[in-house]
């Protein structure tokens, strides 16, 4: 016969509001029932009510002995659940709580210390209770017995030498044990009042790091009528899941604080210090979890519970947050830091795995209790790496790690948290019967420090972007200024232009720059240099403007497109991601043409394109040779130089504008602007741009 099953939630959210109901209730005082005196008679009308008590604390005494019983060879029951076993040798132990005595770590209360503050101390293994208890007066009446809701760590229960139930899986050799919980079993009918009840209990060798009074039970088990025990089960229940409430409050609040990192990452990818948070913000949350189905359910074994918090997430939990700070604060050295976290780390786990012999007899208890003092050797160095990051933190910025430095104190002591039980110094707080101890507290802080912290960069980073926006504008509006009018009248040429920047500021360009001959109009020539700067936004137009100006003081000296082709790309030489294609064309008053091309789309003549030679952009290599050709625009011949920012217009099916479209639209003679609009209403994803230039002689 096993526990009975455990409330449903909405069983319990009715439950506890009936408690929260009932217990004010319990403040007001009672009216008091007058007493029978002697001599009055019986049938007086009155109904004569007697009460008695319907539940019994089972606080003892007990008999009391370590280790576990033999087996009968013939039944292969153990001896000492047998009624007859003569247990008068044994200890005797009393479960009477002293008043408002409580669990100093879980805040349950009624706490009783175990078998460790009471002669055994660093025993673990079997041990049995046994007590004789005799029911009078409850004749026909269904009785029950909620075992103690504060034991280390399973225990099965026999009454007359039957096994009534279990806490656990005694299958094995080795129980399979969960985190305390309430449990409740009916005791079968009897015709002896008096029954002897025998408990047979195993605790785990790593609770003993847990609490200093492990052992035994914490909590005496309840015995009475079944309908007032069960009523006492669920209250049990309910200052169980009282307890561990934040625990569930906090694991959805570190959920949601890892969605928010994530979600603050995407808008800056550059800044790997959101990762870091996302990732100590979702292990907490993971270890908050466990902690509370461990605790509220039997789906996570007291192994598995112990591997999972005390082998990995305590140690990733101080791992992430030592490499949060060290991002946070943006150090380099020591530059061995994360090579060393991790080598804690991994220190860490098998101090714990090891120190707290998680696995049973996986190495000698001596060996484990110099594992144990290795587990604190960690802590102690990851402490002091916390305070140097935050030192290092406050030399470079100041006030921020003054901000951090609290939270990174209490995080570093709460790792210290059995050190502290040992000790007797109180470090759990139960304010309205839900558990805050030092490790919550941390958390809280360091949340708390996170956010005024985040506050104070999304402050500075508004305030960059505003400056930032303020840059941009300004370099749109010198770029607008450095670019010629969108139509321009020379001795025998017409010269349109149109330019659409993808962003505020673009990475195409043009000059035109007439050269007369001998100080009259009539003789000279023209140059025209267009191109296309890799890139988009703010860096391209920088790039840009170092073209324009090194276009205008060659010019001044040679305007010969190749001589004009060969000093930009040295300009560009050696400079990261600076490329460009370019388009360098010389026009004669007769109308004799030089063009140079560094890797742009030939031009368009009368809506043709040029039959050109290739070539290498610009800024590609030293001494790259550039194509060059000879050619003569005739009287209203229309030449027009495109950038590709046309040609890979995209629509929402995919499709790019293209060389026919374009091709089309100029041999119908389409005006630049016509053609402009057409590319940027198809669908625009790069600058885009265009020169024009038709021959006018006689005008």
């Amino acid at each position: 016969m096993h526990a009975l099953a455990r409330p449903s939630l909405k069983q319990l959210s009715v439950l506890f509001l009936s408690f929260l109901c009932l217990s004010t209730l319990a403040q007001s005082p009672a009216p008091k029932l007058a007493e029978p005196k002697p001599g009055d008679p019986v049938s007086d009308g009155i109904d004569h009510i007697t009460l008695g008590q319907s539940v019994f604390p089972l606080n003892g005494p007990y008999k009391f002995s370590i280790g576990d019983s033999p087996l009968d060879p013939a039944t292969r029951q153990p001896l000492w659940a047998e009624p007859g076993f003569d247990d008068s040798h044994w200890e005797n132990v009393d479960l009477t709580p002293p008043e408002g005595s409580f669990d100093p770590v879980y805040g349950l209360s009624d706490f009783v210390p175990g078998w460790t503050a009471k002669g055994h101390p660093g025993y673990s293994g079997y041990a049995w209770y046994r007590i004789r208890v005799k029911v009078e007066g409850l004749a026909g009446r269904k009785l029950a017995l909620a075992g103690s809701s504060n034991v280390d760590d399973g225990f099965q229960i026999f009454a007359n030498g039957n096994l009534l139930g279990s806490f656990g899986d005694f299958s094995t050799s080795h129980p399979i044990v969960y985190n305390s919980q309430p449990t409740l079993f009916p005791m079968p009918p009897s015709a002896d009042s008096t029954q002897v009840l025998a408990f047979r209990l195993w605790m785990e060798p790593s609770t003993l790091n847990y609490n200093a009074d492990a052992g035994g039970f914490h909590t005496a088990p309840l015995l009475g009528q079944a309908g007032a025990v069960s009523a006492s089960y669920q209250v049990r229940w309910l200052e169980q899941i009282r307890s561990y409430a934040l625990d569930i409050v906090q694991a959805s609040l570190f959920f949601l604080l890892a969605v928010l990192a994530i979600s603050l990452s995407i808008f800056d990818r550059s800044d790997k210090v959101y990762y870091w948070i996302a990732a100590v913000y979702a292990i907490t949350a993971a270890g908050l979890g466990v902690q509370a189905v461990g605790s509220l359910g039997q789906s996570i074994s007291t192994f598995t519970y112990n591997l999972l918090m005390d082998v990995l997430f305590i140690p990733l939990i101080l791992a992430v947050w030592v490499m949060v700070w060290w991002v946070w604060f943006q150090l380099k050295r020591p530059t061995r830091l994360p090579k060393a976290v991790v080598l804690l780390t991994l220190l860490y786990m098998a101090g714990n795995l090891l120190g707290e012999e998680i696995v049973f007899g996986l190495v000698p208890h001596p060996v484990a209790v110099k594992f144990h003092l290795l587990s604190a050797a960690v802590r102690l160095a990851f402490l002091a790496l916390l305070v140097l990051i935050v030192v290092l933190g406050v030399r470079k910025h100041g006030r921020e790690g003054w901000v951090a430095l609290p939270a990174v104190l209490m995080l570093g002591v709460s790792r210290f948290q059995h050190e502290l039980d040992v000790l007797h110094i109180k470090r759990s707080w139960f304010p309205f019967g839900i558990q805050v101890n030092l490790g919550i507290v941390a958390q809280l802080l360091l949340v708390f420090a996170l956010f005024v912290l985040l506050l104070r960069r999304m402050f500075v980073s508004l305030r960059l972007q505003r400056e930032q926006a303020l840059d941009i504008k300004q370099a749109a509006e010198v770029q607008q200024v450095i670019l010629p009018e969108s139509r321009t009248v020379y001795p025998s040429l017409l010269i349109e232009t149109e330019y659409r920047a993808a962003r505020q500021v673009g990475g195409d360009f043009f000059q035109i720059i007439p050269h007369p001959a001998d100080g009259s109009d009539k003789t000279g020539s023209t140059l025209i240099v267009a191109g296309d700067v890799t890139g988009k936004g703010l860096q391209a137009g920088m790039t840009v403007a170092l073209l324009i100006g090194a276009i205008r003081s060659t010019a001044e000296l040679n305007s010969d497109p190749l001589i004009v082709l060969e000093a930009l790309n040295r300009r560009l030489i050696g400079r990261e991601s600076s490329q460009a294609t370019c388009l360098a064309l010389s026009i004669a008053a007769d109308g004799s043409c030089t063009l140079a091309n560094a890797g742009h789309l030939p031009p368009y003549l009368n809506g043709k394109p040029l039959d050109m030679e290739g070539a290498l952009p610009l800024g590609m290599i030293d001494g790259a040779e550039f194509s060059v050709m000879h050619f003569n625009l005739a009287d209203d011949d229309k030449l027009v130089m495109v950038s590709d920012g046309i040609l890979e217009a995209t629509n929402e099916k995919g499709e790019l504008f293209g060389f026919d479209r374009v091709a089309e639209l100029l041999r119908n003679n389409g005006a630049v602007k016509a053609l402009a609009d057409a590319a940027q209403l198809f669908g625009q994803e790069d600058d885009i741009s265009l020169v024009a230039v038709t021959r006018t002689v006689g005008v």
